[in-house]
């Protein structure tokens, strides 16, 4: 397989952009504001769904790696899986990630609305949702530096105020302030470490893997990245332990300061916790935060989805209008399309603002799962090409455990699958999965009649 180069695109994005890219759209609404849903389920516990996720994710990025480093490429997965399985997954691929992320952009923007009703109940959600998305097209349209340095310190915030976030927590915990002398009980009390049973922590880990969705944006940016076989390694290892800290750190630090049953879904865990203890300061300053990393998924998405876009269209699998770049580099008519569509949001969050959340998660979940699904199967494929060829000396990222390590990911997300059809918000996206495939299916076939 030759490697494909990239002409067009800018090779702007060094290891610090893309590290701060994959947290940037990893750490966001998911941890602030999702956790909430998957306290619920798994109680304490909420901390070990995390490091599940993680570790399964881990093994999927070390896949995905290993094909970014030996061609990197704007498309990225779908790219490969057109190369290495069939013309139809490519195709597949790409549109279900761009559908992904569009959905990602919406709950995102959903986000964005409740963070701000926080301060100003009387704003409509959509008003903000509307705001927050002409900002982030207009930054879009720049450059891909400018992208990358939005993206880098929103997730500096993030970062910083996690930090900050779990050292306050700490001081609080160990020093006994306020009500904290027997803080560490609420880690065990209220029915236990593990409240809902083995069950209850299987239905978490689906909401927790919508967190980890964004991670994979790493092998997007392969396209724009300065020295790839130095910057996607490095990348990829720190990110996934910062993330596991990140999220490991923060959780244990919350259920130690704040009984789990008290934690409800009308805002961000973190914001109710340090406002329910008597800390307004710190809650204020943690809303801000959230609202922040809600805006840098959003700039991570639709950088992702006008990347995908135009590697669809450089494969044939989408409108040869979407190949067309601006004099900066920048694929404006994929950024303009996948902003426009994501405006879908701000009529939902005008007639259903209560329930639009749970329903983008569900559907994003689906999404996901089937490129996880994708980039372990066509790793398993582009492998085996490899060790064909003599040439799996010559990689240099290799992925882990391989193939077992693949079966693993493999079972792991069709658990995913089935328990999202025990979880009643959830059933519907599992409903429409088979729909969409059918209909990506009819639009593939459509593309080679012509």
């Amino acid at each position: 397989m030759e490697n494909v180069p990239e002409e067009k695109m800018k090779r702007g994005l060094k290891n610090r952009h893309m590290q701060m890219i994959a947290l940037g759209g990893a750490i966001g609404t998911g941890l602030f504001y999702g956790s909430a849903s998957t306290i619920q389920l798994a109680g304490p516990a909420i901390a070990l769904s995390y490091f599940i996720g993680g570790t399964i994710i881990f093994f999927i990025m070390r896949m995905l790696g290993e094909m970014a480093v030996d061609n990197p490429v704007s498309g990225s997965f779908s790219f490969y899986a057109k190369s290495y399985w069939h013309e139809f997954i490519g195709f597949l691929s790409g549109w279900n990630y761009w559908f992904n992320y569009v959905v990602v952009s919406m709950a995102e923007l959903t986000a964005v609305g409740i963070y701000m009703n926080y301060w100003y109940p009387d704003i409509p959600q959509w008003v903000s949702a509307l705001a927050c998305l002409i900002i982030i097209t207009l930054i879009n349209l720049i450059n891909v530096r400018m992208y990358g340095e939005f993206e880098f310190f929103t997730a500096i915030i993030k970062v910083v105020a996690i930090i900050g976030m779990i050292i306050f927590g700490t001081y609080l915990i160990f020093t006994q302030m306020g009500a904290f002398p027997d803080c560490f009980a609420n880690l065990w009390q209220h029915g236990g470490f593990m409240p809902n049973g083995i069950w209850g922590l299987a239905l978490s880990l689906v909401i927790v893997m919508f967190s980890f969705g964004g991670i994979e944006l790493i092998g997007i940016t392969a396209g724009e990245a300065d020295n790839p076989n130095k910057t996607i390694p490095k990348a990829i290892n720190q990110v996934i332990w910062r993330v596991l800290i990140f999220y490991i750190g923060t959780l244990v630090v919350l259920m130690t300061l704040y009984p789990w049953n008290e934690v409800g879904l009308e805002a961000s865990p973190f914001v109710q916790i340090f406002s329910n203890i008597g800390i307004p300061a710190a809650a204020n300053l943690l809303n801000i935060v959230v609202l922040t990393a809600a805006l840098s998924v959003y700039n991570s998405a639709i950088y992702s989805n006008s990347r995908m876009l135009y590697g669809l269209a450089k494969q044939g699998d989408a409108p040869k209008i979407f190949t067309k770049l601006a004099k900066n580099g920048v694929p404006y008519i994929g950024i303009f399309v996948s902003s426009g569509i994501t405006l879908i949001v701000v009529a939902l969050n005008y007639f259903i603002p209560g329930k639009v959340f749970m329903y983008l998660i569900s559907i994003a979940v689906a999404a996901v799962v089937v490129s996880w699904v994708i980039i372990t199967i066509t790793h398993l494929k582009f492998r085996k090409l490899k060790i064909r060829e003599n040439q799996v000396e010559q990689l240099h990222f290799k992925s882990i455990g391989y193939p077992y390590i693949n079966y693993l990911c493999l079972a792991f997300l069709i658990m995913i699958v089935l328990l999202m059809t025990q979880i009643e918000d959830m059933q519907l996206a599992v409903g429409i999965l088979p729909i969409w495939i059918g209909c990506l299916w009819i639009g593939y076939k459509i593309r080679k009649n012509k």
